[in-house]
């Protein structure tokens, strides 16, 4: 009988420990999750370049006469369309959710090599607790240059991801070939 009186007694002790912990989780939720979604922009990001890179290398010219032709007009265009569409950009709700900006997409042509470069530029995260207070007082000894550059990232001006892939030519007409099919070839 004692026990149950005891309970009884502390009756609104859980109920107060939830009411006061719950704005702690809720910050701690929101900021997990916006940190998730940088770690998603960059793993999306990766996969794109990886995409785009390997898009290019099979079906891009060397000849001059398709380089201005179908690789500028179709080919890039194309590429660039189908990396926006994985990262998120064209739907208004990962856009927002991932605070994506921009993405661009770059190939550079070279001798050998050809350098496909994926950027996606994002919108700081803005999480308003921590915007609050002034950067100088927050980033002062012992933090300074990496605490600057994070709260810079988080409430002024957000991020650039670049992604860089290097691709070979590949000469045509030469016909694509896999190491299996070499018999066929004798």
């Amino acid at each position: 009988m004692f026990t149950f009186s005891f309970l009884r007694s502390r009756r609104g002790q859980a109920t107060t420990e939830v009411v006061l912990l719950f704005p702690i989780f809720f910050i701690l939720a929101l900021f997990i999750i916006k940190i998730y979604g940088l770690l998603i922009v960059l793993q999306k990001a990766e996969i794109a370049s990886a995409y785009a890179a390997r898009r290019w290398q099979l079906e891009s010219h060397r000849a001059v006469k398709y380089t201005q032709g179908w690789d500028k007009n179709f080919l890039i265009p194309d590429i660039k369309k189908k990396v926006q569409e994985y990262i998120g950009f064209t739907n208004p709700a990962t856009r927002k959710f991932l605070s994506l900006r921009k993405v661009d997409l770059e190939i550079k042509r070279y001798e050998v090599w050809n350098s496909v470069t994926v950027t996606v530029a994002t919108y700081p995260p803005r999480i308003p607790f921590l915007c609050r207070y002034d950067k100088r007082e927050i980033c002062k000894r012992p933090y300074g240059a990496a605490c600057m550059r994070g709260y810079n990232f988080i409430c002024e001006t957000g991020g650039i991801i670049q992604v860089v892939k290097q691709v070979p030519n590949r000469d045509r007409p030469i016909g694509f070939v896999l190491p299996n099919s070499a018999k066929s070839l004798k």
